[in-house]
């Protein structure tokens, strides 16, 4: 009998400690989409991404063209060719074809490529910065909502804490 009742005392205890800790739990959320678009190092990447895409798209419009013209030579000319040059002037433009949808898929590839080492630091930034604002204000857990599987959050106890963040970084 001692020990049921030690059993139960010391559950009712833990249980009585577990509930006092969950009390002192502080949580915070954050969306970091929007942090992002607030810092001012995002202007810049902006810019240096919108040139590079665009550099991309010139070089695969002349391609393009290029293609086009000799299209439209082969199709206006195909009837008085020979067997030899039109099949000729047909691996030429599917070669040319390959080509552009090559460089199509390497421009992406590097547009991507481009944009994640821009903005890594910058979210390397805003991260720390979230990290100090939960030390420094006493938070268990800030949750992103841009990022996380959160479907619901009861915002009279959650704390957003983009102001605080926006402070950290200097951000008005």
């Amino acid at each position: 009998m001692k020990k049921v009742f030690g059993v139960l005392l010391m559950t009712l205890l833990m249980g009585t400690g577990f509930t006092a800790m969950a009390q002192n739990l502080k949580f915070g959320h954050i969306n970091s989409d929007e942090l992002f678009q607030l810092m001012p190092e995002r202007d810049t990447i902006m810019q240096k991404l919108q040139a590079k895409q665009t550099e991309l798209q010139n070089t695969a419009e002349i391609m393009q063209v290029e293609f086009n013209n000799k299209y439209n030579d082969y199709v206006q000319n195909m009837e008085t060719l020979t067997n030899l040059v039109r099949q000729t002037k047909e691996e030429e433009l599917s070669a040319l074809q390959e080509r552009i949808t090559n460089f199509n898929q390497r421009a992406d590839q590097e547009l991507q490529q481009e944009q994640a080492t821009l903005i890594e630091p910058v979210l390397n930034k805003a991260e720390k910065a979230i990290k100090e604002v939960g030390r420094e204000n006493g938070f268990t857990y800030i949750f992103d909502m841009a990022r996380g599987p959160i479907i619901y959050f009861d915002e009279t106890t959650s704390i957003n804490v983009l102001p605080l963040v926006k402070t950290k970084l200097g951000i008005e």
